[in-house]
């Protein structure tokens, strides 16, 4: 084993004795009062809340990427606390040292790199779990985002995995029963593609590519000679945070809104490729001329071409409500099982048809005023806790849950009002168009 992964291991070795160190001091205060104490509350108390996140955020990598979706796949199953815990590594990564800075791009581009820049920050814009992304403006006069992978990330992805793997089974943090390990394979592949930046901009060139005509949406280009499986140029796009529509006249919002939902569709319907990450970052709006950035494939999905027509089939039998035909989808989706008893499939099918309320509702859907995410919420809290729903979806529909989530939340944080109904019956006579075509 490399030095470096002991590094990792001992990392999460001395959070792991830390955590238990406070959860035993605060106990032995508990007692000593006369009180009983609770282990999750002991684990999960403010001091090793706050040794959780800087750790993980330090580590980076697949520790913090799995921290990332557990918190949005199991956030249901598990301790409220950790969920926090885990939700607050969304937005936090620390950045690389300039040393190490200037290791990486002498590897990637020799050690006369400047002399391709006219300038280059040095600084970072941006941080995640598998790399950060500096400004630099190229000898051409191009603006650039320069996307750099922290070293060690990709040869760190598996033992980290399992490494998170022991420590939530160490402190018994998910449900008796509960199998995370395929939503621990999803999380292993999902890191070995991010953290393959040929692929990513494959996937970019292949997006791009579906909008090359669409007036909305802006991308970046790859910028071919100064990109590796490490390093990733593209040229720059510019805006506000997607939040800053909220400010926005209603017709503008409610147009972006409507977009980015017809965007979701074609995804799902049409194109077989998902951008899955439900971050707020990946969107920028630029007030100028009503358009809106798009960035950061690194999570792009690419489906198999017979998951659209299951997708539309649940689609158009939650619009219908007809339950048998709804129960029959999630089947051949994946939500339910042959094997799954009467109440289960009642429960699943329930679920579907609260989630497809927007496109069910007559007219525009208030997103703003809406409580279908808190209502989701407890429907799935109460379902996970039931040892019959105790079961990891298949990956893709993982990354339906993700992309719906995202689409909702951003509706409702911008306080659009979208026909969504209409929407979704154009983006499926549009598939029922293209499948007419193929046969």
């Amino acid at each position: 084993m490399s030095a470096s992964r002991v590094g990792r291991l001992f990392k999460l070795g001395r959070l792991a004795g830390g955590v238990a160190a406070t959860a035993l001091n605060q106990g032995a205060r508990q007692l000593a009062r006369g009180q009983m104490p609770v282990a999750a509350e002991l684990l999960l108390n403010p001091e090793n809340a706050r040794r959780f996140t800087l750790q993980l955020s330090e580590m980076r990598g697949a520790v913090m990427k799995v921290g990332q979706l557990l918190s949005m796949e199991a956030g249901d199953l598990l301790p409220r606390e950790l969920t926090d815990i885990l939700a607050g590594l969304r937005d936090s990564a620390h950045t690389m040292p300039d040393f190490q800075l200037q290791q990486v791009l002498n590897g990637a581009w020799g050690s006369d790199w400047p002399c391709r820049f006219e300038s280059f920050d040095l600084k970072p814009f941006a941080a995640a779990s598998i790399g950060q992304v500096h400004k630099a403006v190229d000898l051409q006069g191009r603006r650039l985002a320069v996307k750099i992978q922290y070293p060690g990330v990709s040869a760190s992805i598996d033992s980290d995995v399992d490494n998170v793997a022991g420590l939530l089974k160490l402190f018994r943090l998910l449900p008796p029963g509960f199998d995370i390990q395929p939503l621990l394979e999803v999380a292993r592949q999902q890191l070995h593609d991010e953290a393959d930046y040929c692929l990513e901009a494959c996937h970019l060139r292949r997006y791009r590519g579906q909008l090359a005509q669409d007036p909305v949406f802006r991308m970046p280009e790859v910028i071919d000679d100064l990109s590796s499986e490490k390093v990733l140029a593209m040229t720059l796009i510019e805006g506000e945070g997607i939040e800053s529509l909220a400010s926005a006249p209603a017709a503008v919002r409610d147009q972006m809104a409507a977009r980015i939902i017809d965007l979701a569709l074609k995804e799902f319907l049409h194109w077989g490729m998902v951008q899955s990450d439900p971050n707020f970052a990946n969107f920028l709006f630029d007030a100028r001329d009503n358009t809106i950035g798009l960035v950061d494939f690194g999570a792009l999905r690419i489906n198999r071409s017979d998951r659209a027509q299951s997708f539309a089939r649940l689609l158009t039998s939650a619009l219908n409500g007809d339950l048998e035909d709804i129960v029959d989808a999630a089947c051949e989706v994946g939500y339910v099982e042959a094997s799954d008893s009467f109440n289960v499939r009642v429960a699943i099918a329930d679920l579907v048809q609260t989630a497809a309320e927007p496109a069910v509702h007559a007219g525009r859907y208030d997103f703003g005023y809406s409580s279908l995410s808190q209502r989701l919420g407890e429907k799935l809290w109460y379902l996970r806790n039931q040892e019959a729903f105790q079961r990891v979806p298949p990956a893709d529909v993982i990354f339906l849950h993700r992309k719906l989530a995202g689409v909702y939340l951003l509706c409702a944080r911008i306080n659009a009002r979208v026909d969504v109904r209409a929407c979704v019956l154009e983006a499926l006579a549009l598939k029922a168009t293209a499948d007419r075509a193929l046969t």
